[in-house]
């Protein structure tokens, strides 16, 4: 789940007049989440947070696999993964880190991530006031200003470890600048529809042997994950209608069906697996409101909801995304499964009752 599209800063201001802007429109606004307030200024939040550099802010810098690998000392956290429509929040701790140079893992049964460091640009400590509340943070950032992830400290967290990690990772030069650049896009050559050979996506799609072989079959035929989905027939993929999450979360929620929950930014995609149980919707966000786990997704951003099946050497599995407007994927959701474990047969009964879309293409 990668990012496949950038959004650059449309204006440059000064980091103290950024800082400034950025105070009065908190202010003002206070109930605005940060992403959305850099938005409103023009600028990436990554740009937003660099310029408070020295208040309230800290600049890191890595290794960042080494950063993470120290993460476990610091104990129960909430991290934070989001992307433009949709917000997941998970408690836990660090533990069973397996970071290579370039991407790695935490399999933790609470914090569950799969991160590619080539994403993690910049970090930063940030400490501030929300609703009242003392927050302190690291928040880590793309080269273009996009969130990647954040870690919050909670009640339960190690202040002193927190702080040792703090100073380990601060940085010599602690410079409020930000020198915002675009990400190049990871499927830089997508064919149009009609350029596309179907029966190829069709056999490569069934010839594959993991779920996660399908990111180098769509770099193979060339084409995006939506493009796939409406082009590989009903074998493979369907179309529901746009109610189909939340009729899913909230079945789920009767049932006690455990589910899987995968929530991408470019560096990070952050799981949850477990039951839901508190559905609440509020104005366009759909959310889910468990003690450990929430979920904030906007309603109003679906644009595509779709059944998916692959294959796996335990048969196939079977997932629920939804896509934006702009094809890029918001959420997916599985049935709670392990490798060598085939999938659940009341996930397989409740994604199949689901409302098809009234058009299944297009």
């Amino acid at each position: 789940m990668l990012n496949e599209n950038v959004n650059p800063s449309v204006v440059e201001l000064p980091p103290a007049q950024l800082r400034d802007a950025w105070a009065a429109l908190k202010q003002a606004e206070p109930n605005l989440r940060a992403r959305d307030l850099a938005e409103k200024l023009g600028v990436s939040e990554g740009e937003v947070v660099a310029s408070r550099c020295g208040e309230g802010v800290v600049r890191l810098e890595g290794p960042w696999a080494d950063l993470i690998r120290d993460l476990p000392s610091v104990g129960y956290v909430m991290v934070l993964t989001r992307n433009d429509s949709c917000v997941h929040e998970k408690k836990g701790s660090f533990n069973n880190v397996d970071l290579g140079p370039m991407m790695g893992v935490v399999l933790d049964e609470a914090i569950d991530l799969r991160i590619f460091l080539k994403h993690w640009k910049y970090g930063f400590a940030v400490r501030e006031e929300s609703r009242g509340r003392v927050l302190n943070s690291l928040q880590f950032f793309d080269s273009d200003g996009t969130a990647v992830h954040k870690i919050y400290q909670t009640e339960q967290t190690d202040a002193e470890a927190w702080s040792r990690l703090v100073a380990k990772f601060n940085a010599a030069v602690q410079t409020p600048l930000f020198e915002a650049r675009t990400v190049a896009d990871p499927l830089p050559e997508v064919l149009k529809d009609n350029a596309i050979d179907v029966a190829a996506l069709q056999d490569g799609w069934r010839a594959m042997r993991d779920p996660h072989d399908f990111f180098a079959l769509l770099r193979r035929q060339q084409v995006t994950r939506a493009q796939a989905l409406r082009l590989v027939g009903d074998e493979f993929a369907h179309r529901v209608d746009n109610s189909a999450v939340r009729v899913m979360l909230e079945q789920a929620s009767v049932s006690e069906l455990p589910i899987m929950v995968f929530v991408g930014s470019p560096g990070v995609v952050q799981i949850h697996t477990g039951p839901v149980h508190h559905i609440k919707p509020m104005g366009p966000w759909l959310n889910i409101l468990d003690p450990d786990f929430n979920l904030h997704l906007r309603e109003d951003h679906i644009v595509q909801s779709w059944v998916v099946r692959k294959p796996s050497p335990e048969g196939a599995v079977t997932s629920l995304e939804l896509y934006d407007a702009k094809g890029q994927q918001i959420v997916q959701f599985f049935g709670k499964r392990k490798p060598g474990i085939p999938e659940r047969e009341d996930w397989r009964v409740l994604v199949a009752s689901l409302p098809r879309a009234e058009v299944d293409h297009g």
